[in-house]
């Protein structure tokens, strides 16, 4: 697993991933799950990896674009 992730994006991620998981102090019944979707953002930040950046080539990671 090569990181595609960058700093900024990784900054946004959490903050996103953060603001759906609240979600779920606001829906109502079976809505509720959908706040889980949240983790989705958050562990792909945290892993500095993300999957759909590796299917469509997509690099925001400064350090691995280099030659080295």
């Amino acid at each position: 697993m090569k990181t595609n992730v960058g700093s900024i994006d990784r900054a946004i991620r959490v903050v996103a991933g953060l603001a759906i998981l609240s979600l779920w102090f606001f829906l109502d019944g079976d809505a509720r799950w959908f706040a889980l979707i949240g983790l989705v953002p958050l562990t792909t930040a945290t892993l500095g990896w993300c999957p759909a950046y590796t299917l469509v080539g997509i690099n925001t990671c400064p350090m691995s674009k280099g030659g080295r």
